[in-house]
């Protein structure tokens, strides 16, 4: 597994791939994608702007709970 490059997923809150991973790091639950979201928007404020990241925000947290990335 190689290590991922982080970078800007909401641009309005300027969190990114690794803000994310962090507030997944804590989570108990990972079967739940959307409870999740819910926890790092808690966390990050992601997709609390214009919403425009929603999906890529909801695509990362899938590829991170299913353990497809190293970060």
């Amino acid at each position: 597994m190689t290590m991922k490059e982080n970078y800007t997923i909401c641009n309005c809150k300027k969190v990114t791939y690794f803000d994310i991973a962090d507030a997944l790091r804590d989570m108990e639950n990972f079967s739940d994608v959307l409870a999740a979201f819910e926890d790092v928007q808690k966390v990050t404020h992601c997709s609390t702007g214009c919403g425009g990241c929603h999906d890529q925000v909801l695509d990362v947290i899938s590829e991170l709970l299913m353990g497809h990335e190293k970060v």
